[in-house]
């Protein structure tokens, strides 16, 4: 989306409440005026209905009312970390153990971001269906703007939904003003029914391309993709029977076949296409790539360091990067993920950086190649390779030479570079070198191509040879074969970011240095001419093991309890989506949360002083698949008696 919103006051003011739980936030209705509606003329013309609109999107973002870490808590925490694959250290550690509770703060205030969004979506929609028949208001924005409206609630909803299971669904024209309580949807069916309504509706008025050549808006593929989503989780419901649900298997396998029809119409559209290269994701220059389907953009354009803006104030690089490197302890990658990927396979260097561990040293004379054979991954090892920084303080003592160092708990060494890539966490932290331009992937290609796959086993038997065969593009591309004979190209479109960010860092801001400076062993200044992780690889597409077969003896390996097919999906879903928020939600809709946790991260006791000398995770608790649906907010409870709690949680919580 163009970087420039129109927030409406007076027009909105409804809207902007966020329900029972913020009537105690004296400045919820408080918004940036950059252009005024009478309330009286929101829906007279085109121009108007358009504004409001935008008023909707705003909820897109962070907003320091309501959740200003929206987009990363509570979306990492409620979409990765339960998966164990992402760890945290500090206030933060119990969402690793499955201690979450109702007066968590991070649920509450993602409930309290979400409702805001739809609160004012119903407002929207209830004011656009009261709206005049006048000349100045064409059908064709009528028709656009419900759509993108309804895609907008749909999404809201969807991230309620599989974060806490049933909660109170509030209609066009309802917000929590005029309707002061509200019980949650009586049945899961009753729920995704609304949700799956508003997404139809939106692929039927929108279309492929966004209005405008606006990316960030919604449009058909992306209604389409949360669609399909949609009759899969109701599908999962259906099957799963929670809450009391009735259990139909023959209802279930028919929303598969719709769902499956969803994603067929994205594939066969041709309007997406996976980027060659899985490690450029994450890059500037990816921004809107042509696999992104719905995409949170954070790039303050030219505030650099400016803290009066949202998305630069969303604090990523401090989040997620290496204590040692000014890092606070939000986000860790967990050992058993890191050994999960085949020798080859570029997406683990796409996606983390590690220590410089010595017993994963193979120059180490105590280097053990059969325990620890295939996990030395020269790019990542020890350094961001995107920045060149060294990954701790490059001394003999630093905690980031051993597997787990002790940030106020124990942590793996390993740390994303999904997040932390494009922003220093050691130079000009806190001034001008501010800049961390970082999308939050909520739907691409990928999540379609293995969602297709999920639909067409589930239909059609486990030796489906397209959803196979989707699969496999998929792993094609993460061994670099699409990167083939188009190095120097994507070299080009890639490495002139960081070129650029070297020179400006090195030259410019409060502590400038200069080229040529040794900046802990590296020469972090000088221009290079090649990319991090290079481009292409010495395999043909015939190496590289296709996922049935790979799949079959993995399976065997871990003694999973899951079918092949199901195996295949979601761990290549573990190697694709680490630190993207439809992890945990594709998992548990899938059914394979509980075989996960107990084959890939079994019960395992390992005394403290051990620890930064054993790469596994110590579970100790016993996994409630209950509880992969979040507590309700205890504010909410409280303030709105007609919502009940989920199962898993008692009210002493």
């Amino acid at each position: 989306m163009k970087n420039k919103y129109f927030l409406i006051g007076a027009a909105l003011c409804g809207a902007m409440a966020l329900g029972l739980t913020s009537c105690d936030n004296d400045k919820f209705l408080t918004v940036d005026l950059y252009d005024g509606v009478d309330p009286a003329g929101s829906y007279e013309k085109d121009a108007n209905v358009e504004k409001v609109l935008l008023g909707v999107y705003d909820m897109m973002y962070p907003d320091d009312n309501y959740d200003g870490d929206w987009g990363f808590k509570p979306n990492l925490f409620t979409g990765c970390h339960p998966t164990i694959d992402t760890q945290a250290t500090g206030w933060d550690k119990n969402w690793n153990s499955q201690a979450w509770n109702a007066t968590s703060s991070e649920l509450l205030a993602g409930w309290k971001h979400v409702y805001a969004g739809i609160n004012r979506a119903n407002d929207f929609l209830g004011g656009l269906e009261k709206a005049p028949d006048v000349a100045t208001l064409t059908h064709a924005v009528r028709k656009r703007t419900e759509g993108e409206a309804r895609a907008l609630r749909g999404f809201y909803y969807h991230w309620l939904a599989t974060t806490f299971g049933r909660v109170p669904m509030l209609a066009s024209g309802e917000n929590y003003n005029n309707t002061p309580t509200k019980p949650r949807a009586e049945t899961y069916e009753e729920m995704w029914n609304f949700i799956i309504e508003d997404f139809e509706k939106a692929a039927e008025l929108l279309e492929w391309t966004p209005y405008n050549n606006e990316y960030g808006r919604a449009t058909k593929g992306m209604a389409l993709a949360y669609l399909g989503d949609a009759y899969m989780w109701k599908a999962y419901r259906l099957t799963d029977g929670a809450n009391g649900q009735k259990q139909d298997e023959a209802e279930a396998k028919k929303l598969y076949a719709k769902a499956a029809d969803c994603f067929r119409q994205i594939l066969e559209s041709h309007t997406y296409s996976l980027n060659e290269s899985f490690t450029t994701l994450w890059d500037p220059a990816s921004a809107w790539g042509p696999e992104t389907v719905w995409c949170e953009q954070l790039d303050e354009g030219t505030n650099w360091g400016q803290w009066g803006n949202l998305t630069s104030k969303l604090m990523l690089k401090w989040y997620t990067a290496c204590p040692e490197n000014g890092g606070w302890g939000s986000l860790y990658l967990s050992w058993e993920w890191y050994s999960s990927y085949e020798k080859g396979d570029k997406r683990r260097a796409g996606s983390c950086y590690t220590g410089a561990v010595p017993q994963i040293d193979p120059n180490n004379p105590a280097y053990d190649e059969a325990k620890y054979k295939d996990w030395y991954e020269p790019a990542i090892y020890g350094v961001n390779p995107y920045l060149q920084e060294v990954l701790g303080k490059g001394e003999a003592g630093t905690t980031t030479k051993q597997f787990h160092f002790n940030n106020g708990e124990w942590a793996p060494a390993i740390w994303s570079s999904k997040l932390w890539r494009t922003a220093s966490a050691n130079y000009q932290s806190w001034g001008d070198g501010h800049w961390s331009p970082t999308p939050i992937y909520w739907k691409r290609l990928p999540n379609i191509m293995l969602d297709y796959a999920e639909c067409l086993f589930r239909v059609n038997g486990g030796d489906d040879e397209t959803a196979w065969g989707l699969i496999d593009e998929l792993r094609q591309r993460a061994f670099g074969i699409l990167e083939k004979g188009k190095e120097a190209a994507l070299t080009t479109k890639y490495m002139a970011y960081y070129n650029d960010y070297s020179n400006w860092i090195g030259t410019t801001g409060q502590n400038p240095r200069v080229e040529g400076d040794n900046v802990d062993g590296g020469s972090f200044y000088k221009k290079r001419a090649n990319y991090p992780i290079p481009f292409g690889t010495e395999l043909t597409a015939e190496q590289v093991t296709k996922a049935k077969e790979y799949y079959t003896a993995l399976k065997a390996k871990k003694s999973f309890d899951s079918p092949v097919w199901k195996v295949a999906v979601n761990e290549e879903r573990r190697k694709e989506f680490n630190c993207e928020w439809s992890l945990r939600p594709d998992m548990q809709r899938s059914g394979y949360m509980a075989d996960h946790v107990a084959h890939n991260y079994p019960k395992r006791e390992i005394a403290d002083k051990d620890m930064k000398d054993t790469p596994w995770t110590i579970r100790t608790y016993n996994y409630d698949d209950r509880k992969m649906d979040m507590p309700i907010p205890q504010e909410e409870l409280t303030k709105n008696p007609a919502c009940d709690q989920n199962p898993g949680y008692d009210d002493k919580q």
